[in-house]
């Protein structure tokens, strides 16, 4: 079961990095984010480096939700999603296998380029390193939520713009917690500990959440 698991993750991954909405998609619009919003607030250097963990978060957050809309519709399309429900393998770990692969393709590069990234706002060495750590604790959180409307979507037939406004509601306590772990470190007095272990617990939760929420769905979808 593991190696079929393993298989339909990096199949995920395999797609996503091919067709668009991968990997170098997802890197190009963090890039530009990350670019964009210190034209508008302007030059200072201390302001961006208090601001700059919000926005690398906020460019993580957009970025994720590239691609959810093909996580699932694809693999009903040419008839996949029956195979793999007809595999015997529970529903529940097929959904957290896709949701491993689109991770992989899409929230991994984010956290490896966020480190290079993150000196465009002046962002010190130590508080990189914080949102670095943050980001690989919290992108799952997001990619797991967003799976969640992934398969809602496809259940329904449509998606688009109806992913982002059903995840980015619940997406909001992962962004609180990444941004005040991150923060805490650059303009303290808040330990960095707490909030950091509470992103933890949402992604371990947003798992749960996301392969019995995600599996009833696309049941729902198949029946």
């Amino acid at each position: 079961m593991i190696a079929a698991l393993a298989a339909v993750a990096g199949q995920t991954a395999r797609l996503q990095l091919r067709t668009g909405g991968g990997a170098l998609v997802g890197l190009i619009f963090f890039l530009t984010v990350v670019t964009i919003i210190p034209f508008g607030v302007g030059p200072d250097l201390n302001l961006l480096s208090r601001i700059g963990p919000a926005i690398l978060w906020i460019g993580a957050l957009l970025a994720t939700l590239l691609g959810l809309d093909r996580l699932f519709q694809d693999d009903r399309s040419d008839g996949s999603l029956d195979l793999l429900h007809l595999s015997g393998h529970p529903l529940e770990l097929i959904v957290l296998a896709k949701a491993a692969g689109h991770w992989l393709a899409t929230g991994l590069p984010l956290v490896v380029a966020a480190p290079f990234l993150g000196l465009l706002l002046a962002i010190e060495p130590v508080a990189l390193g914080a949102v670095t750590l943050t980001l690989l604790a919290g992108t799952p959180a997001l990619t797991l939520v967003g799976t969640v409307g992934a398969a809602l979507t496809t259940a329904l037939g449509r998606g688009g713009l109806l992913i982002a406004v059903l995840v980015l509601p619940f997406a909001i306590p992962v962004l609180i917690f990444g941004v005040s772990a991150a923060s805490s470190v650059i303009v303290g007095p808040a330990p960095f500990l707490p909030p950091f272990l509470i992103l933890v617990a949402l992604s371990l939760v947003s798992a749960v959440v996301a392969a019995v929420a995600g599996a009833a769905a696309l049941r729902s979808g198949l029946d």
